[in-house]
């Protein structure tokens, strides 16, 4: 601190998504507009050079952290983005909504690596902090499970037999 004023160096994210604000006093100190609809998820690459955030609009923008520009924009679902998660290397963006994939694309140049099908909506993806491990959690109350009570089934890809 300098004549009780705090160095604001350090960004984090708070509510609304697209407010930054200084830590540790995290007083809000910028506002983005990210996107045109209501913003329902962020997150950080583990590297600290991005952060995504998905919207209502169906669109995962991913935004420089030092120059706070978007460079680029996902559109590949229909539906609004749910979740989103970074691979352990900010490598690996996935992304998923009510449409019955997981969109999984190359973070520095947005091409799509995979399209991980569900019979259901995902509600949440998380990458293993270690390794390229993609786990899962969809709506399993319709389709082949037992309707009448909640299924709570978390699913994986990644492992070696995954293509």
């Amino acid at each position: 601190k300098n004549g009780g004023e705090s160095d604001c160096s350090q960004l984090v994210a708070v509510e609304p998504a697209e407010t930054s604000a200084c830590y540790p006093e995290l007083k809000p100190v910028q506002s983005i507009n990210a996107h045109p609809s209501n913003c329902i998820c962020i997150k950080f690459d583990p590297m600290g050079k991005y952060f995504a955030t998905g919207s209502a609009d169906a669109l995962v923008s991913l935004w420089d952290v030092d120059e706070l520009v978007c460079v680029r924009c996902f559109s590949r679902l229909d539906w609004p983005v749910r979740t989103l998660s970074f691979s352990h290397d900010g490598k690996m963006l996935a992304s998923a909504s009510e449409d019955h994939f997981i969109d999984i694309a190359e973070v520095e140049t947005g091409d799509k690596l995979w399209e991980v099908q569900c019979e259901s909506p995902t509600f949440t993806v998380a990458w293993h902090p270690k390794r390229p491990l993609l786990a899962f959690a969809c709506d399993d109350k319709d389709g082949k499970y037992d309707s009448s009570r909640e299924a709570g089934t978390v699913k994986l890809f990644g492992l070696p037999n995954d293509s």
